[in-house]
């Protein structure tokens, strides 16, 4: 005699055989065709640089003395840097792509291909703003991988990496791609693609592949606490690395796109302060001077919400676009200024150099202004070598911040307070009078200079009862 219960699971896998219903099981990829196929196209890389002087003379201890006489060189001998990566073939006639880290400054670089086989490279040209290195070998009719569309790129998506992590030539690790489009401190014109594959030192410049065999990014960087892999694994879309290989092709260099502003993302606060729908765009702290950004009228406190048509949300969105824009051309820029937007015309040029920030000269007079509603406590005028350095036509230095809406909202003692509400700070005197007539309860923007860099801060003042409680 059956159990209630058991009765009741028979009826249903009864019921479940007549309508021939079948559990669904959920299976994983078969990665073993496409290893075996692309494993041919990559390749291992090593690259050698020479010392380039021998080690500093340390002190001979005095049996050496006694053996060799006072002339002994007891400094070891040069050691020449060794680096090594991994990299993939894209033409048969011998190109080859890798990273610029694994390449830089070598004087030798070694390829030795999956028939065992070791070839010279010349480095024909590198970009070092988006780490890509392309290579040149003897050969015909090598093994190619095919370039795919990191566009349609699926966040979910199955990937696979081939490389080799710490020596171990052609090691295949799996995994899906975790984000598109992550900005990185040090990668500001690169759109990383973010995997779980799991990467490790000697991946670098290896391939990061779909399921269809197709390149989508190039493995470059992870993000690590103990200097293995932690899930957070980062590659170069191949799109950006195919433009650089272009214009590398073209002229052995690479040029980037260059508006000539510091942006800073936009919160809460002041997206309030400046009356947007929604925090989103990059705000401008900073307009350099003899910029494209200039010349086509953009303004510090201005918002950048598109560019050539496409949103930006985050500061880091407009470098990625203007880097990948082609020097030389026109392009719209969508701007919102004084609650309105507009559409500004202008022509991008090559990035320059970069330089670091200015120092500052003489202090000016301290000055303490009742200044209670912001809870700054002692203020100076900036001296004219400040101003030379800074490159500023005016500002004042907070020297004393207590607690109080300063601080709030984030200004600290040494900060250059340049404009107020999005109107000029000449002198201590017209700040002291500019705060007068500041609103309470609402947002207001404050555009400050902090060692050299630009920012702009949303300051709100407590409304008036506030103020009085507080007394």
């Amino acid at each position: 005699m059956l159990s209630p219960i058991r009765s009741a699971t028979v009826r249903i896998l009864a019921v479940l055989v007549i309508v021939g219903v079948t559990p669904v099981r959920a299976e994983l990829p078969d990665f073993r065709p496409l290893a075996a196929d692309s494993s041919k196209a990559v390749v291992n890389i090593s690259a050698s640089a020479k010392s380039k002087g021998r080690a500093a003379q340390q002190e001979v201890p005095e049996i050496f003395r006694r053996f060799f006489g006072d002339d002994f060189n007891f400094a070891p001998p040069p050691q020449d840097r060794q680096s090594f990566g991994s990299g993939f073939i894209i033409s048969k006639d011998g190109y080859v792509l890798t990273n610029n880290h694994v390449v830089q400054g070598a004087d030798k670089v070694t390829v030795r291909l999956s028939d065992r086989r070791e070839l010279d490279a010349e480095v024909v040209g590198t970009d070092e703003h988006a780490d890509v290195a392309l290579l040149r070998i003897e050969g015909k009719d090598l093994p190619v991988l095919a370039i795919g569309d990191p566009e349609k790129l699926q966040v979910g998506e199955w990937v696979l990496a081939i490389g080799s992590p710490f020596g171990f030539d052609y090691s295949v690790t799996s995994g899906i791609v975790s984000a598109k489009s992550r900005a990185l401190p040090n990668g500001a014109y690169v759109p990383f693609i973010q995997t779980d594959v799991a990467i490790n030192p000697g991946n670098s410049g290896g391939p990061l592949l779909n399921m269809r065999g197709e390149v989508v990014g190039i493995n470059s960087q992870i993000y690590s606490r103990s200097g293995g892999f932690m899930g957070l694994s980062f590659a170069i879309p191949i799109d950006v690395a195919m433009e650089s290989v272009e214009q590398i092709k073209a002229s052995g260099h690479v040029s980037r796109g260059y508006l000539g502003v510091v942006t800073q993302d936009i919160t809460r606060d002041l997206a309030d302060a400046y009356n947007l729908p929604r925090p989103a765009g990059a705000l401008v702290s900073k307009v350099l001077t003899g910029t494209p950004a200039e010349k086509a009228g953009l303004k510090d406190g201005d918002v950048i919400t598109q560019f050539n048509g496409r949103d930006i949300n985050l500061a880091s969105d407009l470098p990625l676009m203007v880097g990948r824009a082609k020097v030389g051309s026109s392009y719209p820029l969508t701007v919102y200024r004084d609650g309105k937007s507009r559409t500004l015309s202008f022509e991008v040029a090559a990035l320059p150099e970069e330089h670091g920030p200015a120092t500052t000269g003489k202090p000016g007079k301290p000055a303490k202004p009742d200044l209670s509603r912001l809870g700054i406590n002692s203020i100076r005028d900036l001296s004219a070598e400040e101003k030379a350095a800074l490159k500023l036509d005016g500002g004042i230095v907070i020297m004393q911040i207590i607690e109080g809406a300063a601080a709030d909202a984030g200004l600290r003692a040494g900060d250059v307070v340049v404009s107020l509400q999005n109107k000029a700070v000449s002198t201590a005197k017209a700040f002291v009078d500019q705060v007068k007539d500041l609103p309470a309860g609402k947002a207001i923007p404050v555009g400050i200079s902090r060692r050299g860099q630009p920012m702009i801060l949303a300051l709100r003042l407590a409304p008036a009862e506030a103020d009085d409680k507080k007394k």
